[in-house]
């Protein structure tokens, strides 16, 4: 969602001034650790704390007999989430079903703050005498690649848990020298499984990361276009901003469904021997 920026600002300036982040330093290197982007890990927690809430309405409200709209919906959810899991996981599922929906309702909801007028938040902080303060804010985790990052090494974390678990030490040990080319070949084998457990990790942050920016970007533009002072800007601003907004839903979701099926696909995979 999209509103005319109401500073005078260039349109670079403009651009630059909302993807900058409320951290505690200016990160001028590719990695800086010290560097913590606070709008990113707090709206990160506040989209999970949002989605434990609805599930536990949902768990606490079902009943037996014909569900309410809501009930309704999260159930198709479940099935929906649990079906993919049957599918990619063969294996117990007791923990990673309830993973898998955890990710896709985290993602999806961390996804849907995109909708948020972009000048909301700095009005806010504007109106309340806190501009000075928290300079730059940016709602959107999944727009981060920290944040995409982050979640990316967690389901790192799992895949090398599941191999560990289901093959053993030994075995999971003996897969990344012998597979896929024999034990002869032990420097190759395991350079070649650890290039695919990083590039695993990267594109699944980077993926999200950037579909979820150039929505970002995409939205900055029509706020942009509403600036202009002319009719056609107007009418361009609110054209335009609605038929994003109504096709972003579906990347928002689709985003969201995606990463929950390589997570499965990933940690489907620790459950197999090469």
């Amino acid at each position: 969602m999209t509103v005319a920026p109401s500073e005078a600002l260039t349109p670079s300036e403009y651009i630059v001034h909302h993807l900058g982040h409320f951290a505690n330093g200016h990160q001028v290197k590719i990695v800086d650790f010290s560097i913590i982007n606070i709008d990113t890990i707090f709206w990160s927690l506040f989209a999970g704390v949002l989605g434990s809430l609805l599930m536990y309405m949902a768990a606490r409200k079902a009943t037996a007999g014909v569900p309410g709209r809501f009930q309704a919906f999260v159930e198709m959810v479940v099935e929906m989430v649990d079906d993919q899991a049957k599918g990619i996981v063969h294996g117990d599922r007791s923990f990673i079903a309830p993973l898998a929906l955890t990710v896709f309702v985290w993602v999806a909801l961390m996804n849907s703050l995109d909708f948020l007028p972009v000048d909301m938040f700095s009005s806010f902080f504007k109106f309340v005498g806190l501009d000075s303060v928290i300079s730059h804010h940016r709602v959107v985790p999944t727009a981060d690649l920290n944040g995409t990052m982050g979640i990316a090494l967690g389901v790192l974390v799992l895949m090398l848990y599941y191999s560990f678990k289901i093959k053993g030490v030994g075995g999971f040990l003996h897969e990344l020298v012998a597979a896929p080319f024999g034990i002869w070949l032990a420097p190759a084998n395991l350079l070649l499984n650890l290039i695919e457990f990083a590039a695993k990790t990267v594109s699944l942050a980077m993926r999200l990361f950037g579909n979820m920016y150039a929505g970002e970007l995409l939205f900055l533009l029509i706020a942009l276009l509403g600036s202009t002072a002319t009719a056609f800007g107007f009418v361009g601003h609110v054209i335009a901003g609605s038929i994003w907004a109504i096709f972003h839903i579906l990347i928002v979701l689709l985003q969201a469904f995606i990463f929950m099926m390589l997570t499965l696909v990933y940690i489907g995979q620790a459950h197999e021997s090469h």
